[in-house]
Formats: C-alpha cells, sequence, structure tokens
C-alpha cells in the first residue's frame, strides 16, 4: 500500500516542495513585522511609562492583535509537519545526507520547542484576549510579562536558524 502511495504521489514530487516551502515562508514571516513593529514597539514605550494608560492600552492591543495573527504561522506549521516528511519519504532521502540532518535537528530540537510555547501562549492558556475577558488581571498582566520573555529569548533563535535551514535546504553544502 505504501509503494502504491509513494508512485502516485512521486510525481507530484515538485508541488509538494513548493506547497512546503511556501508554507515555511508563511510560518516564518507572518508574525515578524507584528512583532517588530507593534509588539515591540508598544511593550517599550510601555516599558519607559508603565503608568501612562494610553502606553498599557497601546501595550495590550499590541500583544492581542499578535496572538490573532500568529494563527497564520500556526495553521503554516502542521502543513510544513506533513509535507517536510512527506518530501523526505517521497525524494528517499537517507541518514546519510549531512546537510539534512542537520536541518532536522534545528527542526526538531529548536522550532517544535518554540512552536508549542507559541501555540499556548498565543491560543491556548496565554492568550491574551480570553484571559482579559475573563477578568483577571493579574494573569493577563504576567502572560504579557511571559510573552515578552518569550520573544526575546525566541528572536535571535529565529533570526539565525531560520535562516541557516533555508541554506541548507537550498544550498545543500555538505
Amino acid at each position: 500500500m505504501t509503494e502504491l502511495v509513494r508512485e502516485l504521489l512521486t510525481p507530484y514530487y515538485i508541488y509538494i516542495k513548493f506547497i512546503h516551502l511556501f508554507f515555511v515562508m508563511m510560518w516564518s514571516w507572518s508574525t515578524t513585522v507584528a512583532y517588530l513593529w507593534f509588539a515591540k514597539a508598544a511593550y517599550l514605550k510601555w516599558k519607559k511609562h508603565p503608568e501612562n494608560e494610553e502606553l498599557v492600552r497601546r501595550r495590550n492591543w499590541a500583544f492581542e492583535q499578535f496572538d490573532r495573527g500568529a494563527v497564520i504561522e500556526h495553521t503554516a506549521f502542521p502543513i510544513i509537519m506533513i509535507t517536510g516528511p512527506l518530501l523526505y519519504w517521497l525524494g528517499n532521502w537517507n541518514m546519510d545526507a549531512n546537510w539534512l540532518m542537520v536541518k532536522l535537528s534545528i527542526v526538531l530540537l529548536l522550532f517544535i520547542p518554540i512552536e508549542i510555547a507559541d501555540y499556548y501562549l498565543s491560543h491556548f492558556g496565554g492568550n491574551k484576549y480570553t484571559i482579559r475577558k475573563s477578568n483577571q488581571p493579574e494573569k493577563y498582566e504576567r502572560f504579557i510579562h511571559i510573552h515578552w520573555r518569550f520573544f526575546q529569548l525566541t528572536t535571535p533563535v529565529i533570526q539565525y536558524s531560520v535562516p541557516t535551514v533555508l541554506f541548507l535546504a537550498i544550498v545543500k553544502p555538505f
């Protein structure tokens, strides 16, 4: 049965690769502008004047909108996680491709744990809109700060690892 599926899908390898790369781009860049120009700016301005109610409102709005916008990123990631292994299987790749093993290590050890935390912060227990609507101001503040710390820790990792993974996938240097 698996050989039949492989035989049917192999002619579409390049199309599956396009889908994979398209969703990689959606995933890797969908929240960049929101973080850099809105969430980060609003948080840093608020940090200078935490008593300013307008800056508090802007900070909260930016973080809630970030959570909403992360839906694009978090829709793309599962598609990547399906098409990536599919490409590996259809392309008859193996563990001898060192570039691929480095790429997969980055995905497994960095991207997946980051995404699990990010899903939680944006959609589940850490969703700021839901917390605000449940009238839990202390929890809301706590999750604003947790999300900010998450951004501080993961942004440099993502900034360097995403281009590295793209380089490995395209150039296949070793």
